[in-house]
């Protein structure tokens, strides 16, 4: 591995531990050229998945499309990468735990939505804007007084 600051090619490992609810192994590396450390991270590479879109078209599941849309709709809300971050994990888990080779962007959308949601009222209704596309502030409204009634409804 180089070394993002000096690009020396050794290093060594001087921590490792479980990361990412047991999903990846996080290593703090010393590099060999310079002595500064920095963090790696360790996956299982997955079986790829193929993500349908809305018009017919098949393209790679990439977690960083994800990652961009709860990352805009988060912006200036106070909620932390970490909190951003698990809900990636957990939006990506879940479609892997599905099993199929194929998911919808409407299921990817609809689970972001529902995460999004328990996490934050302003950014659901920032993503829900761009991922259903309202046509005009009579579908938004119609969606704010549906967030309304869901959080005030006691059961």
């Amino acid at each position: 591995m180089l070394c993002p600051y000096c690009g020396y090619p050794d290093d060594k490992v001087v921590d490792s531990r479980a990361a990412k609810e047991g999903r990846a192994i996080r290593r703090r590396r010393e590099c060999l050229g310079c002595g500064k450390r920095f963090t790696t991270y360790e996956y299982i590479e997955s079986v790829s998945m193929v993500v349908v879109k809305s018009d017919g078209r098949r393209e790679s599941f990439e977690r960083d499309k994800i990652s961009r849309g709860i990352m805009t709709a988060c912006k200036k809300r106070p909620i932390g990468v970490r909190q951003m971050d698990a809900v990636v994990d957990r939006v990506e888990s879940l479609l892997h735990s599905l099993g199929q080779s194929e998911v919808s962007s409407q299921l990817i959308g609809e689970i972001v939505m529902k995460e999004l949601q328990s996490l934050d009222e302003v950014a659901y209704v920032r993503f829900a804007s761009v991922y259903r596309k309202f046509k005009d502030s009579t579908e938004f409204l119609a969606e704010l007084r549906d967030l309304a009634q869901t959080s005030t409804d006691p059961h």
